[in-house]
C-alpha cells in the first residue's frame, strides 16, 4: 500500500457551458496543460477530474499525460460533479460514463452506486448549492472546501461530519490554476482506481493539508467569468432583476477598467464579512436557508444587513 498525495475536486475548461441557465456559461479557464503542470508541481499521485455534469477533459487529460514524461507518475482518474433537480451539487468518483444533470438527488446516488462509483457531498453547508444534512446519503463528506472563505460552512460540515460518523474529505474546488493541489487528501491504497475507491468506502483516506482561495485567486476567477460572460450577466439581471441593471452594468465596466484596483480587495473584504454574518445565521442560528437557494435577491438582502 501506498500513500497517495489527492486532489478530488477541480475543474478545467470543460466545465464550460455545463452548469446550467441559471449560472454563467463560462466557469473555469485552466487548460489541460496547465492543470497537469501544476499537479507536477504540487507533487500529486493521485488527480480526480471532477468537471461539472460532464466527463469530458478527462481523457485529454490522460492524452497530454502520455505525451509527457515527466507527469507519468501521475495517475489521472474520472470524476463528475454532478447537479440535481433542485442545484444541489454531488461528487462522483470512477464514473464510466456521464450522469446527467437534472435528476433527483436519489436517482444520481444510484447510478453512481450501479457504476461502482463513490459518492461524496461537496461543499456541502454552502449557502446555495450543498446538500446540507441530505449529504448522510454520501459515501463521503467534503468538510473542508477552499472556495467557502466564510468559514462557517466548513465549520458546519466538520460537526456534522463528527456527529453522524462520516468519512471526511477535503476539496480544492479549484477553478483557477494556482489554487490545484490547495487541499491534499492522503489514500491508504495501491494506485489504482479500484485500490483508491475500495480505500475510500472504507475510510482509510485523511485530510493532509487545507488552505483557503485568496483574494487575489478569488478575483482573478471573477475577472475570467466576467470578461467571457458579461453578456449572460447582463441578460440574466434584465430578465430577473430590471432595477438593478444600471448597476450591475456600471460595476461591470468598472471592475474591467482596472481589475487589479485596491478598491475591488476592498469589495472583496466586504463581501467576506456579510457573506460570514450571512453564514453564520444559516449555519449556526437556524435561519432559513431556502431563500439562499431560490436566489431571492428581495429576501436575501435584509438577512445580511440586519
Amino acid at each position: 500500500m501506498d500513500n497517495l498525495r489527492a486532489e478530488l475536486h477541480c475543474h478545467n475548461e470543460f466545465s464550460n457551458f455545463q452548469l446550467g441557465v441559471k449560472e454563467t456559461p463560462y466557469d473555469c479557464g485552466i487548460t489541460v496543460q496547465e492543470q497537469l503542470e501544476q499537479a507536477y508541481k504540487t507533487k500529486l499521485d493521485v488527480l480526480f477530474i471532477t468537471n461539472h455534469n460532464t466527463l469530458d477533459g478527462y481523457n485529454q487529460l490522460l492524452n497530454y499525460r502520455e505525451n509527457h514524461e515527466k507527469l507519468r507518475n501521475i495517475h489521472i482518474y474520472s470524476g463528475e460533479e454532478i447537479t440535481t433537480d433542485q442545484g444541489i451539487h454531488v461528487l462522483a468518483y470512477g464514473l464510466n460514463e456521464t450522469i446527467n444533470p437534472g435528476l433527483s438527488l436519489e436517482e444520481i446516488l444510484d447510478i453512481i452506486r450501479s457504476q461502482g462509483a463513490v459518492s461524496c457531498a461537496p461543499h456541502p453547508f454552502a449557502l446555495n448549492n450543498g446538500l446540507r444534512e441530505k449529504s448522510i446519503l454520501c459515501d463521503l463528506i467534503e468538510v473542508f472546501n477552499s472556495n467557502n472563505v466564510d468559514r462557517y460552512s466548513n465549520l458546519r460540515a466538520s460537526y456534522f461530519a463528527k456527529t453522524n460518523n462520516m468519512i471526511e474529505v477535503a476539496g480544492s474546488d479549484s477553478h483557477v490554476v494556482s489554487t490545484l493541489g490547495r487541499c491534499i487528501n492522503v489514500i491508504d491504497a495501491e494506485n489504482t482506481l479500484d485500490g483508491i475507491l475500495r480505500a475510500m468506502r472504507k475510510g482509510k483516506i485523511t485530510i493532509n493539508s487545507v488552505g483557503y482561495i485568496a483574494c487575489n485567486e478569488m478575483i482573478e476567477h471573477a475577472r475570467y467569468k466576467i470578461r467571457n460572460s458579461k453578456d449572460d450577466i447582463m441578460q440574466y439581471f434584465q430578465e430577473n432583476h430590471p432595477h438593478l441593471t444600471g448597476i450591475c452594468r456600471f460595476l461591470i465596466d468598472a471592475f474591467e477598467s482596472n481589475p487589479d484596483s485596491m478598491v475591488w480587495r476592498a469589495v472583496y473584504r466586504v463581501a467576506v464579512h456579510l457573506t460570514t454574518k450571512l453564514s453564520n445565521k444559516i449555519n449556526f442560528k437556524n435561519q432559513d436557508y431556502n431563500i439562499l437557494y431560490e436566489r431571492n435577491l428581495r429576501a436575501i438582502l435584509p438577512m445580511i444587513l440586519i
